[in-house]
């Protein structure tokens, strides 16, 4: 006779289902995703920036903060994607130097 551990006497465990999509391959796209669309809100800030100096020198612009505040939009934006790819950089080179 089998000792009863808190009720769990004939219990089988729950079989593992797999999953459909492949963890690894997941977790890639999600990042490629994330690459694809900082890339196209810094393109979209770096576009307002010069359609506003545009409108500054062609006279349509009324307020020159509006102008300045959409160039250095654009370039805070362009300064983080720079940064975004020097830490990824820094992470592949770290993971390059390891020894298996």
């Amino acid at each position: 006779m089998t000792p009863v551990i808190n009720g769990t006497a004939g219990l089988q465990p729950l079989p593992l289902q797999p999953t459909k999509t492949n963890p690894i391959e997941k977790a890639g796209s999600d990042f490629s995703e994330i690459i694809k669309s900082t890339i196209s809100q810094v393109v979209e800030a770096e576009s307002q920036g010069e359609q506003a100096i545009q409108n500054l020198q062609s006279g349509e612009a009324k307020n020159l903060h509006e102008v300045m505040i959409s160039v250095e939009k654009a370039d805070i934006s362009l300064r983080m994607l720079v940064q975004f790819r020097n830490k990824a950089l820094q992470a592949y080179e770290e993971v390059m130097r390891m020894q298996i």
